[in-house]
Protein backbone atom coordinates (compact mmCIF):
# COMPACT_ATOMS: atom_id res chain seq x y z
CA UNK A 1 0.00 0.00 0.00
CA UNK A 2 2.90 2.38 0.71
CA UNK A 3 4.02 1.97 -2.88
CA UNK A 4 0.63 3.17 -4.11
CA UNK A 5 0.84 6.30 -1.97
CA UNK A 6 4.28 7.08 -3.36
CA UNK A 7 2.91 6.58 -6.83
CA UNK A 8 0.00 8.91 -6.06
CA UNK A 9 2.45 11.57 -4.87
CA UNK A 10 4.51 11.26 -8.06
CA UNK A 11 1.42 11.33 -10.30
CA UNK A 12 -0.06 14.34 -8.55
CA UNK A 13 3.18 16.31 -8.75
CA UNK A 14 3.70 15.42 -12.42
CA UNK A 15 0.15 16.59 -13.18
CA UNK A 16 0.64 19.77 -11.10
CA UNK A 17 3.77 20.63 -13.08
CA UNK A 18 1.92 20.11 -16.38
CA UNK A 19 -0.99 22.36 -15.34
CA UNK A 20 1.15 25.05 -13.74
CA UNK A 21 0.23 24.95 -10.06
CA UNK A 22 2.25 27.17 -7.76
CA UNK A 23 3.26 26.66 -4.17
CA UNK A 24 1.54 29.38 -2.15
CA UNK A 25 2.77 28.49 1.34
CA UNK A 26 4.61 25.78 3.21
CA UNK A 27 4.63 25.21 6.96
CA UNK A 28 6.39 22.60 9.07
CA UNK A 29 5.32 21.85 12.60
CA UNK A 30 8.30 21.63 14.93
CA UNK A 31 6.98 18.94 17.24
CA UNK A 32 5.18 16.61 14.85
CA UNK A 33 7.42 17.33 11.83
CA UNK A 34 4.37 17.49 9.56
CA UNK A 35 4.81 19.70 6.50
CA UNK A 36 1.74 21.28 4.94
CA UNK A 37 2.07 22.67 1.42
CA UNK A 38 -0.65 24.87 -0.06
CA UNK A 39 -0.86 24.87 -3.88
CA UNK A 40 -3.09 26.94 -6.11
CA UNK A 41 -4.02 27.63 -9.73
CA UNK A 42 -6.58 30.30 -10.60
CA UNK A 43 -9.36 29.73 -8.04
CA UNK A 44 -8.49 26.13 -7.15
CA UNK A 45 -6.57 25.37 -3.95
CA UNK A 46 -5.42 22.14 -2.43
CA UNK A 47 -3.19 20.98 0.39
CA UNK A 48 -0.53 18.33 0.73
CA UNK A 49 0.55 17.05 4.14
CA UNK A 50 3.46 14.73 4.75
CA UNK A 51 5.31 13.64 7.84
CA UNK A 52 9.10 13.57 8.11
CA UNK A 53 9.39 14.55 4.43
CA UNK A 54 8.30 11.00 3.54
CA UNK A 55 6.36 11.02 0.26
CA UNK A 56 4.82 7.64 1.02
CA UNK A 57 2.95 9.30 3.91
CA UNK A 58 1.69 12.22 1.82
CA UNK A 59 -2.02 13.03 2.01
CA UNK A 60 -3.90 15.42 -0.25
CA UNK A 61 -6.97 17.48 0.54
CA UNK A 62 -9.00 19.72 -1.75
CA UNK A 63 -12.48 21.19 -1.94
CA UNK A 64 -15.24 20.30 -4.38
CA UNK A 65 -17.18 22.91 -6.34
CA UNK A 66 -19.55 23.40 -3.39
CA UNK A 67 -16.73 24.11 -0.96
CA UNK A 68 -16.96 20.74 0.77
CA UNK A 69 -13.73 19.20 2.04
CA UNK A 70 -12.63 16.22 -0.02
CA UNK A 71 -9.84 13.74 0.75
CA UNK A 72 -7.96 12.85 -2.42
CA UNK A 73 -7.44 9.11 -2.80
CA UNK A 74 -6.64 9.07 -6.53
CA UNK A 75 -5.37 11.53 -9.08
CA UNK A 76 -8.80 11.38 -10.71
CA UNK A 77 -10.40 12.77 -7.51
CA UNK A 78 -8.12 15.80 -7.69
CA UNK A 79 -8.58 16.28 -11.44
CA UNK A 80 -12.37 16.06 -11.17
CA UNK A 81 -12.50 18.67 -8.41
CA UNK A 82 -10.09 20.89 -10.36
CA UNK A 83 -11.98 20.79 -13.67
CA UNK A 84 -15.34 21.26 -11.93
CA UNK A 85 -13.91 24.34 -10.21
CA UNK A 86 -12.38 25.76 -13.39
CA UNK A 87 -15.58 25.17 -15.38
CA UNK A 88 -17.43 27.45 -12.95
CA UNK A 89 -15.28 30.43 -14.01
CA UNK A 90 -17.27 31.12 -17.19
Amino acid sequence: MDNLKGTLHARVHKWMDAIGFRLNASQTSGKSKVTTNHYFFETFNFFEREKDNDHSKARFLCFDMYGEKMNVKTLLDLQTAFFDNISQLK
